[in-house]
């Protein structure tokens, strides 16, 4: 597990935040070791998501943000289940998708776009 310069509560919270965030806007830009480390917990969020039980949705609802969808009326939870989930349903992983930008201007991070497949 990559430690991104952080403690272990920050770390959970940024990890919690950009899964959020991917499964609602399903692509976001950041730094490529961010993005490797976001690809694991959203794979198991997906894979949570498939499984569909009550237990799988308590299970994601603890590893995510209740955010609202602004382009529609459901939640991260409900998207991840309803919509997310289904789509995937004949894949066996590889849900998402890393795509390298380049060095970021300010600090030469590599910065990357992650986005579900």
């Amino acid at each position: 597990m990559r430690k991104l310069g952080r403690t272990s509560t920050q770390r959970k919270a940024l990890l919690r935040g950009q899964a959020t965030d991917l499964i609602i806007h399903e692509r976001i830009e950041t730094t490529e070791a961010k993005a490797k480390e976001l690809r694991r917990r959203v794979e198991k969020l997906i894979t949570l998501g498939k499984r569909g039980d009550l237990h799988a949705r308590r299970q994601a609802a603890a590893l995510m943000y209740k955010a609202q969808d602004v382009n529609s009326d459901k939640d991260s939870l409900q998207k991840l289940f309803d919509d997310i989930a289904p789509r995937y349903a004949e894949r066996q992983g590889g849900y998402t998708r890393i795509i390298k930008l380049g060095a970021r201007k300010g600090d030469g991070a590599e910065s990357v776009i992650i986005e579900l497949v």
